[in-house]
């Protein structure tokens, strides 16, 4: 057991949160300066490349809905896949993946990563954090975050994109972004022991910056950071401008093909999605989510084509 003061500290912290909810976590920020800044970068390691398992998600059987699902591949077949590719990295989903998924299954999934020369850049599940931290929803959320942030942890995965989610009638804004801050703040806190970052990605409740931007700014730990989705944004003529305002703060990237403006999808500029990463500074992995409705297998290889000359350019 590790009995840093450090770790202690978390752990103290995160067992007073759960019993006594947001009230302790937003004193404890107000008395601090502490909180997530823009991540300053000298590195000039090279952007690397990568596709999303969701990417195929009309092939992969969706194990979180039906244990017993069959799909045309599996996560292995997934990773088989993205080796054909050219690409530098694979992102996996909790979605799709093996049920139950046992230490053996995770090994293999490992090994067949690292014969394909492919990095497991990252990983992604779906969770809720609008609820307050002590209920019954909440508890849940958290013990479903846990353990897939152990499962990530065991595959490698660097970081894990995690959502703020969507709340539900009862719930009001502040409410929804006081909880969303408590119980990111404990995920986080599990998160670090494990070594693994948690990515809050604009998605649901939090396209829209301004609501998504405060929340940043309020949790404080070093295991926290953004996962920015280029195809995500609140209505707005200039969803370009939003995007840069998260980019300082990303720590995964994801990129759409196609992009809202005033609520529309429009081709997106990849060009212009690329340069405000690397105005940003960014650096990681760039991991294309392919979502449009054309044939994936055909139009993967297109983007993911424009992708690598814009990346090296």
């Amino acid at each position: 057991m590790n009995d840093s003061p450090t770790f202690q500290s978390s752990v103290n912290r995160r067992e007073a949160i759960a019993k006594t909810g947001n009230a302790l976590l937003l004193g404890l920020l107000a008395s601090s300066s502490l909180g997530m800044k823009p991540i300053q970068r000298t590195s000039k390691s090279p952007l690397k490349l990568g596709l999303a398992a969701y990417s195929m998600r009309n092939f992969l059987p969706d194990t979180r809905r039906d244990p017993n699902a069959v799909g045309e591949m599996d996560m292995l077949g997934f990773i088989d896949y993205a080796a054909t590719l050219g690409i530098d990295a694979v992102e996996l989903t909790g979605y799709f993946m093996p049920y139950p998924l046992t230490r053996d299954a995770i090994n293999a999934l490992k090994r067949r990563a690292h014969i394909h020369g492919l990095d497991i850049s990252g990983g992604a599940i779906g969770n809720n954090f609008t609820n307050p931290p002590g209920s019954e929803a909440g508890r849940l959320q958290q013990s479903h975050t846990r353990k897939w942030i152990d499962y990530y942890a065991a595959l490698g995965a660097p970081v894990i994109r995690v959502f703020g989610g969507k709340p539900t009638s009862d719930i009001n804004e502040k409410q929804a972004v006081s909880n969303i801050i408590a119980n990111m703040q404990l995920a986080c806190d599990y998160a670090g022991e494990k070594g693994v970052i948690l990515a809050m990605e604009n998605h649901d409740f939090l396209i829209d910056i301004d609501r998504m931007l405060p929340i940043i700014d309020a949790i404080d730990s070093p295991w926290f950071g953004v996962n920015w989705d280029s195809g995500n944004i609140a209505p707005t003529s200039d969803p370009y401008k939003e995007l840069a305002r998260i980019a300082p703060y990303a720590v995964n990237a994801q990129i759409k093909v196609e992009i809202p403006v005033n609520g529309k999808k429009v081709h997106a500029d990849l060009g212009r999605i690329v340069s405000i990463l690397k105005d940003a500074n960014y650096r990681g992995a760039i991991v294309l989510e392919y979502e449009a409705k054309e044939d994936p297998r055909q139009a993967i290889p297109e983007y993911l084509a424009k992708l690598r000359k814009l990346i090296s350019s």
